[in-house]
């Protein structure tokens, strides 16, 4: 639904994005990472027909950014960032403005902002001005004029930004539900949102694409992928920890903490091998005492330092 083919965006001499090519089918929800500056919201104000490219071009629904540029605009719903809205307006007032842009009339308009009101936990505000509302409920009437019109795609720059825990865990789960059968694209610098909302995500760094995979895959990259954490109490570390390094496929074997007579070690594979089994059976045949044993997953930060400043 969205094609994104060798977009390239300079302004005077700064390159902000440098020839970036990627795709998001429905049903998808991609994670946009990268540090401050990367290139994320440059992207999405092109994608969205916001500012034009240098190079390049994309497609949103088959139709072109620079070609049929208001088809895009119907298809899409966008939220940038800072959620820019009318101030003076009424919560419920500008809802229906909104509606009325996106073409809504009548009992239509007001079923539809209606809607949009109760799902996005706006019913309480709904007469009070747009300028009087928390950074966080002016962020969740942004996200509801984005979804007015049902779009059959969203482009999201930082939506929880601003948002309390409750507030975010609100959005996150509209958001999972609209992405079984709409394309979403979402730029955050919440690593856990990855986890929490997105089936992909894309790390850009200076402009280009640096990662790009669902976060199983990006936290496979993790120097903590498939390590083994265990603590081992009444065993002495300079036993430990050569026995557990010469293990078949360890790479090797460090004392993250010394607790009360207990060890906390964690015991590095060589790369892409699985060696919880192994480590299993032989403190077993030792007959350690082991109070806790876990395999790591990998960590989306650890991973996201690497490529963006590698």
């Amino acid at each position: 639904m969205i094609a994104v083919q060798h977009l390239v965006k300079k302004f005077g001499l700064r390159t902000a994005v440098n020839d970036i090519s990627f795709e998001v089918a429905k049903g998808e929800v991609l994670g946009f990472l990268g540090p401050n500056g990367a290139g994320k919201s440059t992207t999405m104000r092109m994608i969205t027909c916001f500012i034009p490219p240098t190079a390049g071009t994309a497609t949103v629904c088959g139709h072109d950014i620079l070609r049929d540029s208001v088809a895009v605009r119907r298809a899409i719903g966008y939220l940038p960032e800072n959620a820019p809205v009318y101030t003076d307006m009424t919560v419920a007032g500008y809802l229906h403005f909104i509606a009325e842009m996106r073409g809504l009339r009548g009992t239509a308009a007001r079923t539809r902002v209606g809607q949009i009101m109760e799902s996005c936990n706006l019913a309480g505000v709904g007469a009070q001005s747009v300028g009087t509302l928390s950074k966080g409920y002016k962020q969740r009437v942004c996200f509801a004029q984005a979804i007015l019109h049902d779009p059959p795609v969203l482009v999201l720059d930082e939506p929880t930004d601003g948002l309390d825990p409750n507030q975010k865990h609100e959005v996150r789960q509209l958001i999972k539900r609209m992405g079984k059968d709409k394309c979403i694209v979402l730029s955050t610098h919440i690593l856990e949102e990855v986890d929490a909302v997105c089936t992909r995500a894309i790390i850009i760094a200076k402009g280009t694409i640096v990662a790009n995979g669902t976060p199983a895959e990006l936290r496979a990259q993790s120097e903590l992928h498939d390590a083994v954490t265990l603590t081992l109490r009444g065993v002495a570390e300079d036993t430990a920890v050569p026995f557990l390094s010469a293990l078949a496929n360890v790479y090797h074997a460090k004392v993250l903490e010394r607790i009360n007579g207990s060890l906390l070690i964690r015991v590095f594979p060589k790369e892409g091998k699985q060696i919880a089994h192994t480590i299993s059976s032989a403190v077993r045949d030792k007959r350690w005492d082991v109070e806790e044993f876990r395999v790591e997953q990998g960590r989306l930060d650890e991973v996201f330092r690497k490529v963006t400043l590698g």
